[in-house]
């Protein structure tokens, strides 16, 4: 209950909000985030290992779709443009087996730009689509 000081007739209200019930429920909300922010914004660090894997052998009919930092694009070794390169993905889509499609980006190429590459072949309905890596050097 407030106390109020002054005049004030019997039945008249008060005039002065009790604020001390809001600074309480403030205080105790204060707290509760004040412990649980840190918890929200945590993320996991880690440190992916490097893998030396052996060297996978291509099957034959594999297509290799490299792709240079400046956007150009190469099948299997030859410039190709993108959109001969979904044309030719679409007729390569409908063989039976499915060939694979491996991706070579450069170290430097931006990862749009190598998503837009594997989005063009998925929408050309391959279903094999992978990327090739270099092993890290022998230290």
């Amino acid at each position: 209950m407030g106390m109020s000081v002054g005049k004030q007739g019997p039945g008249e209200a008060m005039a002065e909000i009790n604020v001390v019930p809001l600074v309480d429920v403030m205080l105790v909300l204060l707290i509760i985030f004040m412990i649980t922010a840190p918890l929200m914004s945590h993320r996991i660090k880690v440190d992916l290992p490097k893998a030396d894997a052996a060297r996978n052998e291509q099957p034959a009919g594999t297509i290799t779709i490299a792709l240079q930092t400046n956007g150009a694009l190469y099948w299997n070794d030859q410039p190709i443009s993108q959109d001969q390169l979904l044309a030719r993905l679409r007729v390569e889509a409908r063989r039976q087996p499915q060939p694979p499609v491996h991706l070579r980006g450069d170290r430097d190429t931006q990862y749009k730009d190598v998503m837009r590459v594997m989005a063009i072949a998925k929408n050309a309905g391959m279903k094999q689509v992978g990327l090739i890596t270099s092993p890290e050097a022998a230290r």
